[in-house]
């Protein structure tokens, strides 16, 4: 430990200082989150699909998931809110040219671009994706094409004084496909951070919450509306069509005197019959299934 001619002992050699905790490399991260699947962990490859909240996949991974939710094992904390294909939207990425023209430096590159202004998806900016259409933008270049929300506050409070009353909410255009969306509902970022995420979830929770309300059909809002009491449509259309016509009151009485006068005289008829005649039809025996060999006959055995 020194005086011996070698090495002269430092303070970091004779102290021991505590250690500092390991910090996982946020480059390492960053490109697993927008290179690779989420729930695979395999380079992402078209067809791409999202989530409600931002997480990116592989189809085939979110399909043989959801045919065995064993096949993964933490499938469930990282896709567990999908149920089904329909939570997951199909995205339309536009593919980076770049990568056929670089020198086998591929894995470092990002496999898409942004259609707008052809930044790489690779982390350093931020993208999102409009859940009515699935196309993918970065969100400088959506902002700079669609417009930034104060400006539509400065156009909407400008025409305020207008005869005509402002619209609930203003719908955009997709600059790729030209579909409407919402920009305050239909504005999905990717691999948002954990306050995004929390408030995505929140929202996905109120929209699944909508979704029984939506499915009833108009015509059963309509007899909910009308109460209990009221018929169905299709139940009075059917009573009005097959309602029977109404009979004259006289008619009714003078068929009622024929037919009353008709079982008159088969009284008379049968009493002056003999037995032998009498128990051809039957009278005063118990009455016989018919068969289908006597069914409609006038015999004695039937």
């Amino acid at each position: 430990m020194g005086n011996d001619g070698g090495s002269i002992p430092d303070r970091r050699d004779l102290v021991k200082t505590k250690t500092k905790a390991e910090q996982a490399d946020k480059a390492n991260q960053t490109k697993a989150r927008w290179f690779y699947c989420a729930l695979s962990k395999k380079r992402l490859q078209e067809p791409v699909v999202s989530c409600l909240l931002g997480k990116l996949y592989n189809k085939d991974a979110i399909i043989e998931y959801l045919l065995d939710k064993s096949a993964y094992g933490d499938g469930e904390e990282i896709c567990g809110h999908i149920r089904s294909l329909k939570d997951v939207k199909p995205l339309k990425l536009t593919p980076n040219g770049a990568l056929s023209n670089s020198n086998g430096d591929d894995e470092n590159r990002a496999s898409f671009v942004c259609s707008l202004t052809q930044k790489e998806m690779n982390g350093v900016q931020p993208f999102v994706y409009i859940y009515t259409c699935g196309c993918v933008f970065s969100q400088a270049g959506l902002r700079t094409v669609a417009g930034s929300p104060k400006e539509k506050e400065k156009q909407s409070e400008s025409g305020g004084d207008s005869p005509t009353p402002p619209a609930e909410e203003s719908l955009d255009l997709c600059p790729q496909c030209g579909i409407k969306y919402s920009r305050t509902a239909d504005v999905i970022p990717l691999n948002p951070s954990e306050e995004e995420e929390s408030v995505l979830r929140a929202a996905m929770e109120q929209r699944r919450a909508l979704e029984p309300s939506k499915k009833k059909s108009k015509k059963r809002k309509q007899f909910e509306e009308a109460g209990d009491t009221a018929e169905p449509p299709s139940k009075k259309k059917h009573g009005s069509s097959t309602s029977q016509p109404s009979i004259n009151p006289a008619m009714g009485a003078a068929s009622k005197a024929v037919i009353q006068g008709l079982a008159e005289e088969e009284a008379k008829r049968k009493a002056g019959m003999s037995a032998a005649v009498k128990s051809l039809y039957g009278d005063g025996k118990p009455a016989r299934k018919e068969t289908f060999m006597t069914m409609g006959t006038f015999t004695r055995y039937a």
